[in-house]
């Protein structure tokens, strides 16, 4: 019920105020708004405004428009010709197609800046060990590395107030096939390094728990048992919530990492392989040999004792000012759209999986997880949604805001609007490309929550 509503309120939202804009700018302009509908299909609920304007409500919320009075829809009566859209000006006509996205975009801005305003507590960009073959070990990265910056040149840099701000990084390097820099120091604050991140190898992965494990930027954490499963291999070796892991095997166990991928790689491939460890318990040292479990993870066999390591990450209470957050949120904005027409560009000429695309059921589980996570995970969401519908409808497709805008610019371009048969031929091939990526994109969020890829 949270994810329908958390869902169903986004897009009540975003689809409103793209309307919106189209809306505030052709009133602006002097043109009558015939409806402004939220959702398609059978009126559930609808009002006349004081301008004439039928507001509505309808039953498929997955979209919604602004009928203007124009003349080529049929007749207009002579006293009312001034306001039809067809007559008013290309300067106006372009601003009024404009409005929508560009609503969308301001609202993402603003969104943006409301979580920067509101500041959160998130996990510092300190790392643990990394996993054994991970593009972190690949990197050189070690337990206690503070990630300072991120760079997708080595030239550019991006300063990191958070783990989570480093994770953005690295899924949008994925997105677009390309390797990341990164701007590493000491966990004493000294020797800052730049080191690699081999991010261009696992371009197209679907987000699971193996693939975090590949790229291997896990927090530092300290070797606790957190919670021991009742029937797992950890409790029939007498493991219990809270104890600190010392040593595996006569090594000392630096962090959850280091114990994490110990337990991981305890096996032979065919057979688990027995451990000695000494923990500390209630202030006394205990001595005990689990034996794990082998099982089948991403076409791989690891050793698992069913338990959860780890103390929970330092975290750090991130905030921006005003103007600072007002900033911030309109260059993470722009970051966004930069990145977004990227990796359309990329997916267009087969340099980028089009499994990056997501559709109505991968963001339906998107809002819920944000509701559920607090208010300012939420307008992060919401902004994310907003920049990305702002960007589609810019698309020049004849069917989109973007399109519109084309006829436009070969309208000033060469003095006469696009012939209507052209107009036609074109609007069904744009309904017929939308048509194939919205089938492509809930293909993909079918693949995904079957675990197909």
């Amino acid at each position: 019920m949270t994810t329908l509503l958390a869902f169903l309120a986004a897009l009540a939202l975003l689809i409103a105020i793209h309307e919106w804009g189209h809306y505030r700018v052709a009133r602006a302009c002097g043109v009558k708004v015939l409806r402004f509908s939220i959702g398609f299909g059978p009126v559930l609920w609808r009002r006349a405004g004081r301008d004439g304007t039928e507001f509505t409500l309808a039953a498929l919320p997955l979209g919604g428009y602004v009928r203007m009075l124009d003349e080529r829809d049929g007749a207009v009566p002579p006293d009312e010709r001034a306001q039809a859209f067809n007559q008013r000006p290309l300067r106006q006509r372009a601003a009024i197609v404009a409005a929508g996205p560009a609503a969308n975009w301001v609202l993402a801005v603003l969104l943006f800046a409301a979580v920067a305003w509101l500041g959160s507590e998130v996990p510092r960009a300190v790392l643990g060990t990394p996993p054994a073959g991970s593009l972190a070990e690949d990197a050189g990265l070690h337990a206690g590395d503070q990630v300072r910056a991120a760079s997708a040149d080595g030239q550019q840099w991006q300063e990191l107030a958070s783990l989570a701000e480093l994770q953005s990084a690295v899924a949008r390097a994925m997105a677009l096939g390309e390797p990341l820099h990164l701007s590493v120091s000491g966990s004493d604050g000294h020797g800052e390094r730049s080191v690699r991140l081999g991010t261009e190898r696992l371009a197209g992965r679907a987000p699971d728990a193996r693939l975090f494990n590949d790229i291997g930027l896990v927090p530092l954490a300290e070797p606790l048992i957190r919670e021991v499963g009742a029937d797992g291999a950890g409790a029939a070796a007498g493991l219990q919530a809270g104890d600190r892991v010392l040593t595996i095997d006569g090594q000392p166990v630096p962090d959850a990492g280091f114990l994490r991928d110990a337990i991981r790689r305890a096996h032979d491939g065919e057979q688990p392989r027995a451990m000695d460890w000494r923990v500390e318990r209630g202030g006394q040292t205990v001595e005990l040999r689990p034996t794990p479990r082998l099982v089948e993870d991403g076409g791989q066999r690891i050793a698992r004792l069913e338990i959860g390591v780890g103390s929970p990450p330092e975290r750090v209470f991130v905030s921006y000012g005003l103007l600072d957050g007002l900033w911030r949120g309109a260059a993470q904005s722009w970051d966004m759209a930069a990145t977004t027409v990227r990796l359309l560009g990329r997916m267009l000429v087969g340099e980028a999986s089009v499994r990056n695309l997501s559709g109505p059921l991968t963001i339906a589980d998107y809002a819920g997880q944000s509701a559920q996570a607090g208010l300012a995970p939420y307008l992060d969401f919401l902004a994310k949604i907003s920049m990305s519908l702002a960007v589609l409808n810019l698309l020049p497709l004849p069917m989109l805001d973007g399109g519109h805008l084309m006829y436009h610019l070969f309208e000033g371009l060469s003095g006469r609007p696009v012939p209507e048969r052209w107009q036609q031929f074109l609007q069904r091939a744009g309904a017929l490309i939308l048509m194939l990526m919205m089938a492509l994109a809930l293909s993909n969020d079918v693949a995904r929550f079957a675990g197909w890829h």
